[in-house]
C-alpha cells in the first residue's frame, strides 16, 4: 500500500507564457499540494529547453520554499556531473539552513539536455564515470564527514538533507541499494525497466545511517479531472504539445498539425516516443485512484511522484486537488 504521494514538478513554460509566471505557477501548485497533504515537490534540471524553466533547480526551490511553509522541496533531481560536487553541497547546505527539515536532494547521472549543450556545461562523455564517487564526496560534505582533507561546504545544515537516487535503470538500482539510499525511478517518462530495477533495489538494498529499510519512490502521470472526457482531452493536448517539444527540441517551434503529431504518434517511428507515457492515470478521482492504487502494487512503490501535465494552469492545480483528496483522504 503506498503510504505517500508527492508531485514533480516540471515547471512548464507554456505557449505564450513567460518564465516568471511559470514560477509563480510552481508556487500555486506547491501551495495546493501543501493543502491537499502531499509529502513533496520536486523539480527537475533541464537545460537549453526553452518549455522548461528549472534550469536553476536550487534557485526554483528557494523561491517556492519562500512561499510556502511546511511542504518537503527538493531536486528530483539535480544532475551531479554537471557540477562540482562541493557547489551542490554549498547549495543544498544554505537551502537546508534556511528552510530546516524541509530539503530534498534527489541525485541523477543523466545531462539533462543534448550533446552541444553538455559542451556549454563544461562537461565531457566521461561525467558520468565518477557518479558514485561523486554522491559520496557530496554526502560528507553535507554531514560534516568531508572526504576531501581541508575542505568543507559553508553552511554546514544542523539537520539532514535526505539523499535520494534517481534513475531509469539497473544502473541507479544497484548504487542506491549498494549506498543504503532511497530509489526513485522515472517510470513517467522510462518505463521499461521499472519492475526489474525495483526487484534489484529490494533484493540487494543494504541499511545505511540514513535508510533502514529500501524505499521506492514511481513516477506516474495524472490527468485528473471532474469528468473522464475533460481528463482526457487534457491528456491529448498535452500530449502533442509534447511531442511537437521533443521532435523540433525547442518546446514552441513546428508547424505540425494536430492530425500530422497524431499519425507519427502512431507510427512505428513515433511507437518509441508514445510509450514513454505508458504509465498514465486519466479521467475523474475514482478512475485516477483506482490506476494510481494499482501502479503502486505492480510497482512495488512505497511512494508515488505524480506529474500532471495538463497545458492550463487551472487544469493542472484541479489534478492536484482532485488526485490529492482521494488518494490522501484513503490512507
Amino acid at each position: 500500500m503506498v503510504t505517500a504521494l508527492s508531485i514533480l514538478d516540471l515547471a512548464p513554460i507554456s505557449s505564450g507564457q513567460t518564465a516568471r509566471e511559470s514560477f509563480e505557477a510552481s508556487v500555486a501548485l506547491a501551495r495546493a499540494a501543501e493543502r491537499s497533504g502531499y509529502e513533496r515537490v520536486w523539480y527537475a534540471e533541464h537545460h537549453n529547453m526553452p518549455s522548461i524553466a528549472s534550469s536553476a533547480t536550487s534557485v526554483v526551490i528557494g523561491y517556492v520554499a519562500a512561499h510556502t511553509e511546511r511542504i518537503r522541496l527538493g531536486s528530483g533531481g539535480v544532475m551531479l556531473p554537471n557540477h562540482s560536487p562541493l557547489v551542490i553541497a554549498e547549495q543544498f547546505g544554505t537551502l537546508a539552513t534556511l528552510y530546516p527539515g524541509r530539503i530534498d536532494l534527489g541525485l541523477g547521472r543523466a545531462p539533462g539536455t543534448d550533446q552541444n549543450t553538455m559542451l556549454a556545461l563544461r562537461r565531457d562523455n566521461g561525467s558520468a564515470d565518477t557518479f558514485p564517487q561523486d554522491v559520496l564526496e557530496l554526502d560528507g560534505y553535507l554531514t560534516g564527514r568531508t572526504r576531501v582533507p581541508g575542505v568543507q561546504a559553508v553552511p554546514t545544515p544542523d539537520g539532514p538533507v535526505p539523499l535520494y537516487i534517481l534513475g531509469s535503470s539497473l544502473f541507479g538500482a544497484q548504487l542506491a541499494a549498494q549506498l543504503g539510499l532511497p530509489y526513485a525511478f522515472a517510470s513517467h517518462f522510462a518505463p521499461d525497466a521499472l519492475h526489474q530495477a525495483v526487484a534489484v533495489y529490494r533484493e540487494t538494498f543494504k541499511p545505511s545511517a540514513q535508510l533502514a529499510e529500501p524505499y521506492v519512490i514511481a513516477g506516474v502521470n495524472v490527468f485528473a479531472a471532474d469528468d473522464t472526457a475533460t481528463a482526457e482531452d487534457q491528456r491529448t493536448r498535452a500530449y502533442r504539445a509534447r511531442t511537437r517539444a521533443m521532435v523540433t527540441r525547442g518546446g514552441r517551434g513546428g508547424n505540425f498539425t494536430d492530425a500530422e503529431i497524431d499519425a507519427f504518434l502512431a507510427s512505428p517511428a513515433g511507437a518509441g516516443l508514445a510509450g514513454m507515457t505508458r504509465y498514465t492515470a486519466v479521467g475523474t478521482p475514482e478512475e485516477v485512484r483506482e490506476y494510481l492504487l494499482k501502479f503502486a502494487e505492480e510497482a512495488n512503490a512505497d511512494e508515488l511522484i505524480t506529474a500532471h501535465h495538463a497545458s492550463a494552469v487551472a487544469d493542472r492545480l484541479r489534478s492536484v486537488e482532485l488526485t490529492g483528496d482521494i488518494m490522501l483522504a484513503s490512507k
